[in-house]
């Protein structure tokens, strides 16, 4: 396993970066919330090619793998950007396998380079057919869920549905998938595998988000503490806060590692890429809490200021990390996965 990037990856990064400063300063956060999204950021993210990175060649996309998926995200999480690229990517390429036409329609949207938006519903469908939270669903073009033992294609846009507040400002919102615009892709085994497969690349690409955000919030605390000055000197030249920004940093530090092992193990070492991905999901989404909540502390009262950017992280670290529920029930599923039913003192030999 080699997690170096090579010239390619590289250029991709600085490629992000650059645009990101260019279009995305905390201003045009702020002035996307409550909502969350920015149509025009959202255009120009596709004009660039975002979306389609992960798709094959032969489907429009540019080839690229999770690994490249997951720079990009880890980029437009440090900036917060209000775009959808998480969940229209992971519909995008969890559509891919299917012949339906209404799948190589929303596929050939969600990849031309038009600010069409997929999302995926993480959690299987209400009995009434209603997927619940589905992010990026209050602006979603193309949905694909799980309805009973179906996985269903709903390919409508999201004219009035409710769009409830979060801490986040999240696009969140309840999507039927039922009725017209609905088209059935798979059944059974099948249909649970696909989502279960896209499920599991949007934790990886979260994961990336989530560190890319960490990391934003630890240079804020860390510059602030510089800044800060107290009894003639820097606050960040107490030991108290000295020591508590380096375990923050370290545990930023190994949330990458783990969100890129991750994405690379989906072609790398396909056996282990379930795990790791919900492995990098619960590791980042713990340490972008943590770093947010500590660079936040950092910054005395005037964190807790609206005018002050580190609470744009800190409400974020929270929100994103809480999108799929509850995070200690992924821990169980996760020992469920490691070590299954056998007895404790099996795992330990």
């Amino acid at each position: 396993m080699n997690l170096a990037l090579n010239e390619d990856q590289e250029q991709l990064v600085t490629v992000m970066q650059g645009f990101l400063a260019r279009e995305c300063p905390t201003s045009r956060v702020r002035d996307a919330e409550p909502l969350g999204f920015d149509a025009g950021l959202w255009a120009k993210t596709c004009e660039l090619g975002g979306p389609g990175i992960g798709i094959a060649d032969d489907r429009g996309g540019s080839g690229g793998d999770l690994v490249d998926l997951a720079l990009v995200a880890e980029q437009l999480g440090a900036s917060l950007a209000p775009v959808p690229f998480v969940e229209s990517v992971v519909c995008a390429r969890a559509l891919q396998p299917f012949d339906e036409p209404a799948a190589a329609d929303a596929l050939t949207a969600l990849v031309a380079g038009s600010p069409a938006v997929g999302a995926v519903a993480l959690r299987p469908a209400h009995p009434d057919g209603v997927a619940a939270l589905v992010p990026g669903g209050a602006v979603a073009d193309h949905v694909l869920g799980i309805d009973g033992d179906d996985l269903v294609l709903l390919h409508a846009g999201p004219g009035s549905v409710e769009r409830p507040a979060n801490l986040g400002c999240a696009p969140l919102a309840d999507r039927s998938l039922r009725g017209d615009g609905c088209t059935r892709l798979a059944s059974g085994p099948a249909a649970r595998g696909a989502h279960q497969a896209a499920v599991d690349e949007w934790r990886v690409l979260t994961a990336a988000a989530l560190v890319g955000l960490a990391a934003s919030a630890l240079t804020l605390g860390v510059d602030y503490a510089k800044e800060r000055h107290q009894f003639g000197v820097p606050i960040g030249s107490f030991q108290s806060i000295a020591h508590r920004l380096a375990d923050v940093a370290t545990a930023v530090d190994g949330a990458q590692l783990l969100s890129r092992e991750a994405a690379w193990a989906q072609v790398g070492s396909p056996a282990t890429f379930p795990e790791l991905a919900s492995m990098a999901f619960a590791f980042a989404s713990r340490a972008a809490q943590r770093t947010a909540e500590l660079s936040l502390h950092v910054h005395g009262g005037y964190g807790f200021m609206l005018e002050y950017d580190i609470q744009l992280h800190y409400r974020r670290a929270k929100a994103w990390s809480l999108v799929a529920g509850d995070p200690r029930s992924l821990s169980l599923q996760l020992a469920d996965q490691l070590f299954g039913d056998r007895p404790l003192e099996e795992t330990r030999a």
